[in-house]
């Protein structure tokens, strides 16, 4: 997500930003925007402008051409095609540079971007329906609807926000969910705003998955990928691909797909950020592997009670309280009856891909 605007003598003459993949960069519109009065004029940008070819020409080359007298750009891209690039470029062609004017809030507009083209690993947001007492099923298995209608809608919003939306066998076989990202329940709608849907993800260990499944029903809303230990049954591989599915056989332990080697998977077919929605165990894995970025909780003020009703996050939890995760810049807001509490996760150790 870039803006810009070009300024010359304390008046705004051009801005513009970046619709969609393909088209003209933030950048090329603000200056077609300014036309004549760009030439000594001060371009303001979030991020470093390019200096490579991809799918539109160089951005440098157009503000060199433009007759900018300087640039102020929030931060670095960490893409190795540029990372730099792009400012050294600019002042070989005789333009100020100035770097690092509200870097954090620009970080904060490009985070899963930022970590992907820092670590070609996905932006994992960790999300769970759940009752004020941390449960998101009774002792009698029942889950529907633990939140309003009002948090849902949010749920869907979220997921058309990401590139993939991960789910475990278990939710399959006892929830059977569409994962539909539409505005209405279980209806159709238009695909996220990139311009494709969401890549439904099932950790499967086993191929349990019915090729009968919703998710495997439902082809017209992108990719279905299932993730499976090496070795699986090979009937059962070549039955869920005849129903449509992608099988990705990943290394794991203990009978159960390593969490850390599937969103490395996932990150090498070009998946930026990935919604995990559970169940128990996958949250529980997710969280005792370290692998979430961000948690996003939509809380309904019921207690459910009971040893037997299931917690949000299974797994094995930590044995110490130092190393238990930690949840930064944590923000509690209404949405409709319920609430919704969101932060940045912090596992002890783990290094922060800042990009």
């Amino acid at each position: 997500m870039v803006g810009a605007v070009v300024v010359r003598r304390g008046r705004v003459v051009g801005r513009g930003y970046h619709t969609r993949a393909g088209a003209p960069h933030a950048e090329v519109v603000a200056l077609r925007q300014a036309g004549a009065r760009a030439r000594g004029a001060t371009l303001y940008v979030n991020l470093e402008p390019c200096c490579h070819y991809g799918r539109t020409p160089p951005c440098v080359d157009s503000v060199i051409a433009a007759g900018v007298r300087e640039v102020v750009a929030c931060m670095r891209d960490p893409d190795p095609r540029v990372n730099g690039k792009g400012f050294r470029a600019l002042r070989a062609g005789g333009v100020r540079v100035r770097v690092g004017r509200l870097r954090n809030e620009a970080h904060g507009l490009n985070e899963r971007f930022l970590r992907y083209a820092a670590s070609r690993l996905p932006f994992v947001t960790l999300k769970a329906g759940m009752s004020l007492d941390g449960r998101i099923a009774t002792r009698a298995g029942e889950s529907k609807w633990i939140t309003s209608p009002r948090a849902r809608a949010a749920a869907r919003r979220l997921r058309r926000s990401h590139d993939a939306v991960m789910i475990g066998v278990n939710t399959v076989l006892e929830d059977d969910p569409g994962l539909s990202a539409a505005p209405g329940a279980g209806g159709s709608g238009p695909p996220d705003r990139r311009g494709s849907p969401p890549v439904r993800v099932i950790l499967d260990a086993h191929l349990r998955t019915p090729p009968s499944s919703r998710i495997l029903r439902d082809r017209a809303r992108g990719e279905r990928v299932l993730m499976a230990l090496p070795g699986v049954s090979r009937w059962r591989k070549r039955r869920l691909e005849r129903a449509g599915a992608i099988v990705l056989e990943v290394p794991g332990r203990a009978g159960r797909v390593d969490m850390r080697r599937a969103f490395a998977a996932l990150g090498r077919r070009g998946v930026t950020s990935v919604l995990v929605e559970g169940g128990s165990e996958v949250l529980g894995s997710a969280l005792d592997a370290g692998v979430g970025d961000r948690l996003v909780l939509f809380v309904a003020a019921r207690l459910l009670g009971g040893r037997g009703a299931l917690p949000v996050f299974g797994g094995r939890g930590a044995a110490r309280l130092g190393a238990a995760a930690r949840l930064e810049r944590m923000t509690v807001r209404p949405v409709g009856p319920d609430f919704v509490v969101e932060g940045r996760l912090r596992f002890p150790g783990r290094r922060v891909v800042r990009g």
